[in-house]
């Protein structure tokens, strides 16, 4: 067990704060660390699983973060996507692990990945390595910022 991961569905529980994060990381069971980029995708099989994946992720551009109003994708947060017979685990974080807005995020991707047609269920796991910096951003996106 890392402690940094927390594997399960997001509920529509509230704010996930870093209590809540560290509470959850002591249930995580093994599985763990994924240090994909934003653009892999993992998958139990190819072409198929590879569509279902992309199909998946833009599904989770339709999740903003709510404080800098940017959608999960382009900000870096999610790390990879692996799809197996219509269950679906995606493997992300949050801009920082006291972020109020963590329990909106987490449960606005499990309910964007459960929207796709084929998904019958959809996990998100919730990693903090490797932690997020505005290096993830998507380069376009950055630069709007002025990043």
């Amino acid at each position: 067990m890392s402690d940094n991961d927390t594997t399960g569905p997001a509920d529509a529980g509230g704010p996930h704060g870093s209590a809540a994060s560290e509470a959850a990381s002591a249930e995580a069971g093994a599985g763990g660390e994924t240090a994909g980029s934003a653009g892999a995708a993992g998958s139990g099989e190819t072409g198929a699983g590879d569509e279902a994946a992309e199909r998946i992720r833009q599904a989770l551009r339709s999740v903003n973060d709510p404080e800098l109003g940017i959608n999960i994708v382009d900000l870096g947060l999610v790390y990879d996507i692996e799809v197996e017979e219509g269950a679906v685990r995606v493997t992300m974080t949050l801009t920082s692990p006291g972020c109020p807005a963590g329990g909106q995020i987490l449960s606005g991707a499990k309910n964007a990945a459960e929207s796709v047609d084929g998904v019958e269920e959809a996990t998100v796991n919730l990693v903090w390595k490797p932690f997020w910096t505005p290096e993830r951003i998507d380069p376009k996106i950055r630069a709007m910022m002025g990043f």
